[in-house]
């Protein structure tokens, strides 16, 4: 499928019938796109003969690259033995079953139960009847009301776009109304001249203050990222978290950690709730769980809540015909047996971790640079065209738009959220790859510069 006249007829089938993710569909069915064909490593490879540098490892799922064999062949093995059955009615598959076990030794000691699913967005859901659930057993059925985070991203089903907090997605849909949403702890943009230690406290206390507005009495939960990932990588200031926990232990709010992007060693330990001193009560995970060869995401639930479900009696009204599915579940245990193996994650917290976050401030001096900020294998410069009023290069993020274009022009895949440009390398980069991404980047930024006249 690599001759010219192949990528020509599968653009404009793809133009012609398949309907894109996040995109403008209109100008898609006019445009069009690149077919990546192939990948190895942290590199993929188009139809029209590009290679680039993946510096978002997919969608950040692809943690540990594109040549893991050990994944693919568990998934057929797996697919020669059982490809399918469900887990209702009394029944469970080896793999489902391996995996739950795995991920409760993987995971921070208050969790030993887990229910799966095929993605964060219905893992999240779930998150919503779970807490439900547990609140109609402990007799507080008015304990309903859920807080989230605005700029927040937990999915695109109706019930997980309800609790993000993205407001072009609320634009499309009506959200469901007993979800509620506070400010994100974004210090560049909303911090002004407080010290980032000052405005983490405050936004921090945005919680209570809700709390007390909806009622304690009626109030459930609170779900976040550890950082915010799609929103723009929005590392919290060093003083939100513990207040965040503080509020939700006096005040009865179960605390639910969306780990989709911060888990599997993204943030330089197994969960971002550990890296952050988090203490979640249920955990959403997907994404890199299978390395992203196989869909699967689920919930981690915490004893508080397991304990609760486990002695009340009665049906749990949910599920999903794939869930526990036994081929992406053996693609699960491949993938944490290889993060196991080869200590992947603490070498890259050691090592190339702290090399990709050095190499990154050396552009805190460019002249379209306002900001760096990261933690572990993943990062955001945010754009500005004056540094002192953090005054933007462009009317609707044009000026990040364009930066994004030259980064994949040039071969580096990263992604543009707002004025910031976003990336989460693969945790196996070497540090020379790092190099390799920093030099593309510095590219794009200079080409940013020189398009706005910005020196």
């Amino acid at each position: 499928m690599n001759k010219p006249a192949d990528t020509a007829a599968l653009k404009q089938l793809d133009r012609a019938h398949h309907l894109h993710p996040f995109t403008d569909l209109h100008a898609y069915a006019e445009q069009g796109g690149r077919i990546v064909n192939r990948a190895e490593h942290i590199y993929i490879h188009d139809t029209d003969g590009n290679t680039m540098l993946d510096g978002m490892s997919g969608l950040w799922c692809c943690n540990l690259g594109y040549s893991q064999k050990q994944i693919v062949e568990a998934v057929y093995r797996q697919l020669q033995e059982l490809p399918y059955y469900n887990n209702f009615f009394k029944c469970s598959n080896q793999p489902a079953v391996e995996l739950a076990t795995m991920l409760s030794e993987v995971t921070p000691g208050q969790f030993k139960h887990v229910f799966f699913t095929n993605s964060g967005s219905e893992a999240n859901d779930t998150n919503i009847r779970l807490v439900h659930r547990y609140y109609d057993l402990l007799g507080k059925p008015e304990k309903k009301l859920i807080i989230s985070r605005k700029n927040a991203y937990h999915g695109s089903t109706i019930a997980a776009g309800s609790l993000g907090g993205m407001a072009p997605m609320h634009k499309q849909v009506i959200g469901l109304d007993y979800i509620h949403h506070i400010n994100q702890p974004h210090w560049f943009e909303n911090g002004g001249d407080m010290s980032p230690e000052d405005y983490g406290v405050q936004v921090a206390r945005e919680l209570e203050a809700k709390i007390d507005e909806l009622g304690e009495d009626k109030v459930a939960a609170f779900i976040a990222e550890p950082v915010q990932g799609a929103g723009g990588v929005i590392i919290p200031p060093s003083t939100y978290w513990p207040e965040v926990q503080r509020i939700c232990d006096e005040r009865d709010i179960l605390l639910i950690a969306d780990e989709v992007i911060c888990g599997f060693g993204r943030t330089g330990k197994w969960w971002g709730s550990e890296t952050y001193g988090m203490k979640p009560h249920l955990m959403t995970f997907a994404k890199a769980v299978t390395n992203g060869y196989m869909p699967l995401g689920g919930v981690m639930v915490g004893d508080k809540v397991a304990d609760v479900l486990l002695a009340g009696g009665g049906e749990f009204a949910h599920g999903l015909t794939y869930s526990g599915h036994p081929a992406a579940c053996a693609a699960g245990i491949a993938t944490l047996n290889v993060l196991k193996e080869t200590n992947i994650i603490e070498t890259s917290a050691t090592e190339v971790a702290p090399h990709f976050q050095r190499r990154l401030r050396e552009f805190e001096s460019h002249p379209v640079v306002g900001q760096v900020r990261g933690q572990g294998m993943f990062a955001a410069v945010e754009l500005v065209k004056d540094k002192g009023s953090r005054e933007r290069l462009a009317p609707e993020s044009a000026g990040a738009v364009f930066c994004r274009d030259s980064a994949n022009k040039n071969g580096l895949m990263v992604r543009q959220t707002g004025d910031a440009m976003i990336m989460a390398p693969p945790l196996v980069c070497s540090t020379g790859e790092i190099d390799i991404l920093i030099e593309k980047l510095g590219i794009a930024l200079d080409e940013t510069a020189a398009h706005y006249g910005v020196k």
